[in-house]
């Protein structure tokens, strides 16, 4: 089963925001940083960080798992990625520089990933928490399905 997902943003723009972020947090965007990212971007469909590992051999001779996760998990941080936690993988993020709460629409069949972005679903959850006296700092909603091609 191939997983594939709609196309994001451009990787230039992506790259800009994330500089910019960077120098706003007095950070870096290194090599090892950004040389992830582009994997994570180029695969356009959530990939793994052995899948990110592998496709990384001859750009990062002996990268190992926990120089990439420590990558992906500063690429969560300034919100050039999400982690879709069924799939134990890393999705592009199709918005980035919009803070928002994202809904991911998962094909169960192909693997087919799309990123929506439904204020109203944002809003009635921060709603709904808000009753509970709970503060949501973000949230990613994974929906399982068939696509239209699989259904």
């Amino acid at each position: 089963m191939g997983i594939m997902a709609k196309e994001t943003g451009s990787l230039e723009s992506a790259i800009a925001y994330a500089e910019s972020i960077c120098i706003k947090n007095g950070t870096k965007l290194t090599d090892n940083r950004r040389k992830i990212f582009e994997v994570v971007h180029a695969a356009g469909r959530p990939i793994g960080a052995y899948d990110i590992i592998d496709a990384l051999s001859d750009s990062i001779p002996g990268a190992k798992p926990p120089t990439v996760y420590r990558a992906l998990e500063f690429l969560l941080e300034i919100g050039l990625v999400h982690k879709i936690e069924s799939l134990n993988a890393f999705m592009s993020c199709a918005h980035p520089g919009h803070t928002h709460a994202v809904q991911m629409l998962i094909c169960d069949s192909c693997g087919l990933t799309s990123e929506i972005n439904d204020q109203e679903i944002n809003s009635n959850v921060v709603s709904l928490a808000n009753t509970q006296d709970f503060e949501v700092d973000h949230a990613i909603f994974e929906i399982h399905g068939k696509c239209s091609r699989c259904q």
